[in-house]
């Protein structure tokens, strides 16, 4: 067992065993995560928090929430740590949104979000930059982006916008009120990417998709190394210097050490991810492409719905997980015909559209319930595979498996199965707020590799699966 205390190599008086911390600052939740020297996880608090929808498609928060969340996870943290002295804390946050501050970093009004759909009328906007311009964005154009969200509140609540000092990304939102004094307007280049605000080739701030925005460009934030410090919080824990911090899959791509091939990382939603690409114009593109969370690039597609859709289900057929994951022992591969499609809120890329809806097609007077809760787990892993198709060949390395929707050894086949593809899974405990005590050990001069659980490598069961995959597309959606 790892103790509070690490001996002097030298000799001399045992010291206090650092820590450093990671808070990944999720939709819903936040996981608050210390780290020690050896990258083992010696203790974690997670703290729900509330999504408000005031109206249909709306999807908002108050940061004040958030640092409420925070605060209180740090309180609880600081009673598991045993004497740890923390070194430093990194910060990983929800992809995407917008909040408005002023010039202390306070936020003017409710943080807006991902899933949001308000500012679909604004995309419109960037549909009409020129052919050059909005080539250069490299991502499929999404209302939940911080563009789109900043041209509607210029267009609906310019008197906000008029008071604004910047405009931030969720966690630069929530570690601007941990650090009083530091300049707030700061992100980095993971979340700035993930705006349709940025020259991807040019890794700059694009100025023809601001002026789409309507705002001025000087409400943008200055872009800084996610490991650099930004200053220091008097937290329940102590004084403790504050990096820049990232977005919340890079670090998770991070923490789990894949650099080449492909991962797949299996949450609520999926995210079917390829590091090491080139950043260069897509005029019209199907799949992201975003900064990693050093000095590179990763193509991603994304499915909104995978774990919810698979929580929807079991919640459906009244099965807890161990009896959905259990249908795969009781219905045959195919599940008698039946093909489900997950798409329950549509989706926002190349796999499906926004207007695409989920359901079971190929229902007889056979079909059983564990036929139902089959077909929804290789409806998901059909999805994935679209996505995997979408980002094109990899050289059919094995495909890297994160998440906890990934852990169950039935779901590893059924995604190697339906992939045509070996897969392996890896296990990184709380992998977002791992990736950000990486970038904090490194704003103190230190280097950090999470642990990591890595398991068999689960070869696919021969072709069967190519017929599911077939009708899964042709099935009406």
């Amino acid at each position: 067992m790892i103790g509070p205390w690490r001996s002097d190599p030298a000799g001399g008086d045992r010291q206090p065993m650092t820590v450093v911390l990671g808070a990944d600052l999720g939709t819903s939740g936040l996981k608050l995560a210390a780290l020690d020297p050896d990258g083992a996880v010696v203790a974690e608090v997670e703290a729900a928090y509330p999504v408000d929808r005031p109206r249909p498609g709306w999807a908002q928060a108050e940061v004040s929430g958030w640092r409420r969340a925070l605060d209180g996870a740090l309180v609880e943290l600081a009673g598991q740590l045993g004497g740890r002295r923390v070194r430093a804390l990194g910060l990983a946050g929800q992809m995407h949104g917008a909040v408005l501050v002023d010039a202390d970093g306070t936020a003017l009004a409710p943080a807006l979000l991902w899933p949001d759909r308000r500012a679909a009328g604004e995309l419109d906007r960037w549909r009409q930059l020129p052919a050059a311009d909005r080539a250069a964005l490299a991502n499929p154009l999404a209302p939940g982006m911080t563009g789109p969200m900043l041209a509607w509140l210029a267009r609906h609540r310019p008197e906000l916008v008029a008071q604004a000092a910047a405009v931030l990304l969720p966690k630069d939102a929530v570690r601007a009120t941990l650090v009083p004094g530091a300049d707030p307007a700061v992100t980095d280049r993971s979340d700035a990417t993930a705006t349709l605000l940025w020259d991807v080739p040019g890794e700059r701030w694009s100025a023809p998709a601001v002026a789409a925005a309507g705002v001025d460009a000087a409400l943008l934030p200055a872009v800084r190394p996610g490991h650099e410090v930004v200053g220091t919080a008097r937290l329940p824990v102590g004084e403790v210097p504050v990096v820049v911090g990232g977005a919340d899959t890079p670090l998770a791509l991070l923490a789990a050490g894949t650099r080449a091939g492909t991962q797949v990382n299996l949450g609520s939603g999926a995210q079917v991810l390829r590091p090491g690409v080139p950043a260069r114009p897509a005029p019209d593109p199907v799949v992201h492409c975003f900064a990693d969370a050093e000095d590179g690039w990763y193509a991603m597609a994304a499915l909104q719905n995978a774990g919810t859709a698979w929580a929807w289900v079991q919640s459906v057929l009244g099965l807890d997980w161990a009896a959905f994951a259990g249908s795969l022992d009781a219905s045959p591969p195919g599940a008698g015909g039946v093909v489900f499609r997950p798409f329950l809120t549509g989706e926002r890329g190349g796999v499906a559209g926004p207007t695409d809806r989920g359901g079971w097609s190929g229902l007889s007077a056979d079909t059983t319930r564990a036929d139902l809760a089959r077909a929804a787990l290789e409806g998901v892993a059909c999805a994935v595979a679209v996505g995997l198709d979408l980002l094109g060949p990899d050289g059919d390395e094995v495909v890297v498996l994160t998440g906890g929707g990934a852990r169950d050894d039935g779901v590893q086949q059924v995604l190697a199965d339906v992939l045509g593809r070996a897969v392996q899974h890896v296990q990184v405990r709380s992998a977002s707020a791992a990736g950000a005590a990486v970038l904090a050990a490194r704003g103190v001069g230190e280097q950090l590799t999470p642990q990591r659980v890595v398991g068999p490598v689960v070869e696919p069961r021969g072709p069967a699966m190519q017929e599911v995959r077939e009708r899964w597309g042709r099935a009406p959606g």
